[in-house]
């Protein structure tokens, strides 16, 4: 009993700073009642047995000595009869109240006996309920804390990548600002500096760069080109991709080196890449395609029209060598079973 006390408390003392304050309240005044109560029986019941064998102990001292009397009276004669029937009557009487005290005892012990027997397996279920609402509360709390680390991971990546982006973001603005205030005597609706997803685009028109049907650069687009070559030099994190774009009107005259539009664009944006590799730029970060009539900005429809189409555009794109890590980062980390 005492043993089986003591765990309960130990019990319901990790309970109580394991479990939730309400529930763990709950629970362990509830042990606490159920312990109190079975140890108050336990004593009220060893109280009576103690009562019981005292006045066993009584009744067999009397008995003794009524004996004693009776053999003291049989021995004197006729003059303890009256004393002796007296002294069988009474000794009578002792017999029963003994055997009922006897009785009582025996039955006080055997229900007190059934309700510690009861208190006990209740406890040790409760017990048992304790046991596993602390492996599962053991459980959950490292699902928690891992869980907990795993945030925090991804916190610090999501705060590196954020950062990253802003970099990127104040690469391409600073790209932007500088382009455009290296041309800024050329811009106008020959020369247009814009951002367009994360990038910046110089659009060049025909008029600016080229005569008609051809891939040479007048001087005024050279300058403007070399004017681009020089804020390129300073930013070795750009790489650089020469579109030239045509309208929709066939070649009249195709030659061998000059079949269609698509020759054209290319031509031409090929001669740009090479004038701003002269001007300083590495050639390994400058691409150089044609698209042809594929994408205009305007309806081939008119004069006006064709002529934004006929264009160079020179698209800016800042290296994302350091977000790409952070990226594959993430991704590694993100995969199961690593």
């Amino acid at each position: 009993m005492k043993k089986s006390s003591s765990l309960l408390v130990a019990l319901a003392l990790v309970a109580s700073t394991a479990l939730p304050g309400c529930v763990a309240s709950k629970k362990y005044d509830d042990l606490r009642a159920r312990q109190t109560a079975t140890e108050q029986g336990k004593a009220e019941a060893e109280r009576q047995q103690r009562q019981a064998v005292a006045e066993l102990k009584k009744t067999t001292d009397e008995l003794a000595e009524m004996r004693l009397s009776n053999k003291r009276l049989v021995d004197d004669s006729t003059q303890t009869g009256n004393a002796l029937r007296r002294t069988r009557s009474l000794y009578t009487q002792l017999t029963d109240s003994y055997d009922k005290l006897l009785k009582n005892s025996d039955r006080a012990m055997a229900d007190k006996s059934a309700d510690y027997n009861k208190v006990a397996k209740d406890l040790a279920r409760r017990e048992a309920e304790l046991g596993e609402l602390d492996t599962n509360l053991r459980r959950s709390k490292t699902d928690i804390d891992k869980l907990n680390a795993d945030l925090k991971v991804r916190e610090a990546k999501l705060a590196e990548l954020t950062q990253a982006l802003a970099d990127k973001d104040k690469a391409v603005n600073d790209l932007r600002a500088s382009v455009a205030n290296a041309l800024r005597g050329f811009q106008g609706t020959d020369l247009q500096v814009k951002m367009k997803d994360g990038k910046v685009y110089v659009s060049l028109s025909e008029q600016l760069l080229f005569k008609t049907g051809s891939t040479k650069v007048d001087p005024k687009g050279q300058e403007a080109l070399k004017q681009l070559a020089a804020v390129l030099k300073t930013q070795p994190d750009v790489n650089v991709v020469v579109e030239g774009h045509t309208d929709n009107v066939a070649f009249s005259r195709p030659t061998a080196a000059m079949q269609d539009n698509w020759d054209l664009s290319v031509l031409r944006a090929t001669e740009i890449a090479r004038l701003i590799t002269a001007g300083g730029v590495e050639p390994q970060r400058i691409t150089a395609s044609g698209r042809s009539q594929y994408i205009p900005v305007a309806a081939n429809d008119s004069p006006g029209n064709k002529a934004l189409n006929r264009r160079t555009e020179i698209i800016l794109t800042p290296k994302l060598n350091e977000l790409l890590k952070i990226l594959d980062s993430n991704s590694t980390t993100s995969t199961p079973g690593k």
